[in-house]
């Protein structure tokens, strides 16, 4: 065989190679199944648990799936009012209007009364990715939990905790609990329970309307967590903090449509249950985080912080009605394990280390 005619023959066989090579990528490209899916949230890109949804959340579950190759995920990412307001993404994802989104479970006391353990235990941590955490395996170990979301249509995928403790933003300062006498403050609504007994009135409202309540006067003060007074400039309308430490709570659930989730693959289930996971615990340790950074930012916008003395949070906690055991004994009469839910949370928090100001379960 000549030379020339070997030449031409390992040519043919490259060009082979090469043709097989492109119709396989060709195969490999076509038997990708695409999936379309939308993301929504109430709340803008700048609230910390939307912007990690868009830049962590989606971009692990893209790069999982494309480990695999079999699937991609064409998101449409709906944030800020274009598809539900803030206080519409369980009804929203109810309807289908969005196939995944992120609940804030302080507006829907009456619909998922469970998500509320943590506001009725004030005082006991400001370990968001304890309070997280905990909640979680809660869920695990009460079904009722993940039914409440069920019973709207959706399945619950985890738990958030964006806010490492609850303090006091006001138009004028307050250092001790007789400065709340005559006081409006704004809160979720489960928390503007704390102004019990403290002369104050609560107005409940999304944390979106804070600004501009303080700034025409609708109210005098806040109930939010440093991280978000800075990301929504509060000292410029609120420029005094009373560092009171109220707590870290559960404000979020990732939930998915559940007919939405009926449809898709196994692996994709598989995938956005695991970055769930995942974004909840980059969003406790991003609120432990941002919470201490987020104190100097807000002295140097203009802020002033008051740390209110362990003897008037003391009063403060002893002083509530036991918010807890109202809360227990309303779900026990609804048929869900409000006690034993309770009890747990507790347990697991002082197992944790946790040193309650109040232990609301055993009085």
């Amino acid at each position: 065989m000549t030379h020339s005619h070997c030449s031409r023959l390992r040519g043919g066989t490259r060009l082979l190679a090469a043709l097989l090579g492109v119709f396989a990528l060709a195969h490999t490209a076509s038997a990708q199944q695409v999936i379309n899916l939308t993301a929504i949230d109430g709340y803008p890109v700048r609230a910390m648990w939307v912007k990690e949804f868009a830049e962590f959340f989606i971009p692990a579950v893209d790069k999982r799936l494309a480990a695999t190759g079999k699937y991609k995920i064409r998101w449409n990412q709906a944030w800020g009012g274009q598809i539900v307001k803030p206080g519409g993404v369980l009804e929203g994802i109810k309807r289908g209007l969005g196939d995944i989104g992120v609940v804030t479970t302080p507006f829907h006391t009456d619909k998922i009364p469970l998500q509320a353990l943590a506001y009725v235990t004030p005082f006991i941590t400001n370990d968001p990715l304890l309070v997280a955490r905990t909640l979680d395996k809660l869920a695990q170990q009460f079904p009722e939990m993940k039914q409440e979301f069920a019973s709207h249509g959706q399945v619950y995928l985890a738990t958030g905790v964006v806010l490492d403790s609850y303090q006091l933003f006001s138009k004028t300062a307050v250092k001790r609990l007789s400065d709340f006498q005559g006081l409006k403050v704004n809160g979720a609504g489960t928390n503007l329970r704390y102004l019990d007994g403290l002369g104050a009135t609560g107005v409940a409202g999304p944390l979106t309307t804070y600004y501009n309540n303080l700034q025409t006067g609708v109210v005098n003060g806040a109930f939010l967590w440093t991280e978000a007074a800075v990301s929504f400039k509060l000292a410029e309308v609120a420029p005094y903090m009373l560092k009171a430490d109220l707590g870290s709570v559960n404000t979020k659930v990732v939930t998915a449509n559940a007919e939405s989730w009926k449809r898709l693959p196994a692996e994709v289930k598989q995938v956005i249950q695991e970055v769930a996971v995942a974004y909840r615990d980059r969003l406790a340790k991003l609120a432990a985080a941002k919470g201490k950074a987020s104190e100097q930012a807000f002295a140097k916008a203009g802020g002033t912080i008051t740390v209110m003395s362990g003897e008037q949070r003391a009063a403060w906690a002893k002083g509530l009605p036991n918010l807890a055991k109202e809360w227990a004994a309303r779900m026990d009469g609804q048929g869900k394990p409000g006690s034993k839910v309770l009890a747990a949370h507790m347990d697991a928090l002082r197992a944790a280390g946790a040193k309650p100001l109040r232990d609301w379960d055993r009085e």
